[in-house]
């Protein structure tokens, strides 16, 4: 039965080739420019770590002095060196890690180029399990590695095939700012988008290729990347010192779930307690422990246009449905005479509604395909902008099937009253006018 519908709808559109066309682009333009917007808005505030983000969590603590102080004001979003250093010691979660970004010159004895910048990471062991970062050859140095200082680090699969022409690399050495390191692992490529671990570096850019621990970096006096707050009496060149009263380093730790957090919670609250007893801290504790979805809503990730101009083409759709509604009433109810005819020969209420909503529902079809194309149209606009988030505006299997899916439920949403309307019309009426 639902070929034969299908055939009658065909029918009617080449009879209405005007009408239908101008059903089809309504809305073909609704669909596509809500789908170019859904598409960044989907791509901006999805999970970064799926499966893991929840037992992920960013760790904040207030060192500030009591001048300025607000109660239940939002602590400063970065730990000062000592305490990641302290807290990192202490080892209270099953894994932890601090980190910042930086950058240095980059040569290889065996490479032909000269030397060149490259974005780097200074971190903590436990970074590369805690986050997942898929390994080519090799693996991360180890807490022994980081206590020693020792001159290792892991690189990029980019960098690798770079310098070693993308064979192992590992045990061989690259000269950071001259110091020589011994390459222990090689990554694949790896950058989550947001890159949640670290947003004041680029959230939606800022590939880092080079890893090396934390210590090592600072005994080496490598340059740092990020923001920065300092709030006590220290020289701006000694900003990083261990006691320095800044903060600019990144703290995260997993736990073994989220009901673990209340408890890692209190042991925060009961650190600042003891700093504050040493004379460090000023202010009552004041803690926050946020999880990965958490802290990037926190952080407002998701640009503020890009949410307006979602609400914009969702209302850019209603209208389009409510002109298709328009355009379906007239429609069926010009055929008023055909209808009556099928009433009077047998067909139900039934029937002629569900031929009503196959009609709509092939017009949604119709429309999507034309939607994808103008949807994607848009999202080649969207990679034009100077936005960081702008090379990630691409239609994923997700999407893909999402603009299909809003085009035919859109349209069949929008043929109820026209067909509800058709299936009310009276048999007998039509054929007394015909």
């Amino acid at each position: 039965m639902f070929g034969y519908y299908l055939t009658l709808a065909l029918r009617s559109f080449r009879r209405n080739r005007v009408l239908t066309a101008l059903m089809v682009l309504t809305l073909a333009l609704g669909i596509g420019a809500c789908m170019t917007t859904l598409t960044v808005f989907h791509v901006l505030s999805g999970d970064p770590i799926p499966g893991k983000s929840d037992r992920l969590f960013h760790v904040q603590l207030d060192p500030e002095p009591m001048a300025y102080y607000t109660p239940g004001k939002e602590p400063e979003s970065q730990l000062t060196r000592f305490d990641a250093e302290e807290l990192l010691r202490q080892q209270r979660a099953k894994r932890q890690a601090m980190m910042t970004g930086g950058s240095g010159i980059i040569d290889s004895e065996d490479s032909a180029f000269r030397p060149f910048l490259e974005s780097m990471r200074y971190t903590s062991a436990d970074f590369f399990p805690m986050f997942e970062v898929p390994f080519v050859h090799g693996q991360g140095w180890t807490a022994h590695d980081d206590e020693n200082r020792a001159r290792v680090a892991v690189i990029g699969r980019t960098l690798n095939d770079k310098l070693f022409g993308g064979a192992d690399s590992v045990e061989r050495q690259i000269r950071v700012d001259g110091t020589a390191l011994r390459i222990v692992g090689v990554i694949d490529d790896w950058l989550p988008r947001p890159k949640f671990y670290d947003l004041n570096t680029g959230r939606f850019d800022g590939q880092e290729h080079v890893f090396l621990p934390f210590s090592t970096a600072m005994e080496l006096g490598l340059g740092t990347s990020g923001s920065s707050n300092c709030f006590g009496r220290v020289p701006t060149s000694d900003s990083h010192a261990l006691n320095a009263s800044c903060t600019w380093i990144q703290y995260w730790v997993e736990l073994d779930g989220p009901a673990q957090a209340g408890d890692f919670t209190a042991y925060l609250a009961d650190y600042s307690a003891q700093q504050k007893a040493a004379g460090r801290f000023e202010r009552p504790a004041n803690v926050r422990l946020r999880n990965v979805m958490d802290w990037l809503d926190h952080r407002k990730v998701v640009p503020g246009d890009v949410r307006l101009q979602l609400w914009l083409a969702l209302g850019f759709l209603l209208v389009c449905l409510v002109n298709t509604v328009g355009l379906l009433l007239a429609k069926f109810l010009r055929r008023g005479g055909e209808i009556g005819v099928r009433r009077a020969l047998g067909a139900s209420r039934r029937d002629v509604f569900v031929q009503a909503i196959v009609e709509s529902g092939t017009i949604g079809i119709a429309g999507g395909m034309l939607g994808l194309g103008l949807a994607l149209a848009g999202l080649w606009a969207v990679r034009q902008r100077p936005s960081d988030y702008a090379a990630l505006a691409h239609l994923d299997g997700t999407m893909l099937l999402l603009t299909f899916v809003l085009a035919l439920a859109a349209s069949v949403g929008a043929g109820l009253l026209p067909a509800w309307r058709a299936m009310q019309i009276a048999p007998a009426i039509q054929l007394k006018s015909q």
